[in-house]
């Protein structure tokens, strides 16, 4: 099984990185950065000051922890744990795989850049998303965010799938823990 699951994840590593072009290529690398991002990660922020006002210092510890848990969680325990290779350090890949610019990290499973955008993304859901609906395309984003990755050639499919996996579940535990302390806080204050 194990060995099915390697050979189907190669093979959509293939496919998937076979679908670049030379004018995508530096898109790509640019959409794989933080920096072209933060006016998005802003505009978020107005959103919950909008919904939270400064009721919402809670909300920050959430965005904090679900960054925190997903990347350590990630790059500190999974990455060490497993030691699979990125697809870019693997000489069996030099000449079949595509690559732009970076590489990364020795090792790659799982994906830090699709657990930490899709811990966001789930977090937002949480925080705002029964007031702006919309906030669901964040998934899209974390989605795209993540296929550079694969693009590039220093992730795997299924580095993507679990770092999103990883994400989810750190992105709502965040919410949990957050949200509870602001309860917390509430029923302190109000006594």
């Amino acid at each position: 099984m194990l060995e099915f699951l390697k050979s189907l994840d190669e093979s959509l590593l293939f496919f998937f990185n076979g679908l670049h072009h030379p004018i995508l290529d530096p898109v790509m690398y640019t959409a794989t950065q933080t920096w072209p991002w933060v006016p998005m990660y802003a505009f978020l922020l107005f959103l919950i000051w909008k919904t939270h006002g400064l009721q919402g210092w809670w909300t920050l510890i959430g965005i904090f922890l679900a960054i925190l848990f997903a990347d350590q969680f990630t790059s500190a325990f999974m990455k060490p744990f497993f030691g699979r290779l990125r697809p870019c350090q693997n000489q069996d890949f030099a000449e079949l795989l595509h690559t732009y610019k970076t590489c990364g990290g020795k090792f790659g499973f799982a994906s830090s850049h699709a657990a930490n955008s899709f811990a966001i993304a789930t977090l937002m859901w949480q925080l705002i998303g029964k007031k702006y609906p919309h906030v669901k395309w964040l998934f899209l984003w974390a989605a795209f965010f993540s296929y550079t990755r694969v693009y590039l050639g220093v992730h795997y499919p299924g580095d993507i799938i679990v770092g999103a996996i990883v994400g989810s579940i750190c992105g709502y535990l965040a919410y949990l823990i957050s949200f509870t302390l602001h309860k917390f806080a509430r029923k302190i204050t109000s006594n």
